[in-house]
């Protein structure tokens, strides 16, 4: 599984960095998590609005924290 934080780093994308690591440990499923920092990269998702989550290749969310649940949710979906 992959999935991507998008943000340039504000206080929002590192707490959703943090809620996408905690939903991943206690789920258990092999993911690779990866920060996207890059404007130009965030763009190419259709993102304007950080923080971002992206599921193996699908935006599950934009301009807002998840929370562990909601993340939860988009794992148990992909697999």
């Amino acid at each position: 599984m992959d999935i991507k934080v998008l943000g340039p780093g504000c206080a929002k994308c590192k707490q959703t960095e943090k809620v996408v690591a905690e939903a991943v440990a206690e789920t258990g499923v092999d993911a690779h998590i990866e920060k996207v920092g890059n404007p130009l990269d965030i763009a190419k998702f259709g993102i304007f609005a950080t923080p971002g989550v992206v599921v193996d290749g699908k935006v599950k969310i934009s301009g807002k924290v998840p929370t562990i649940d909601q993340v939860k949710t988009w794992i148990s979906e992909a697999n």
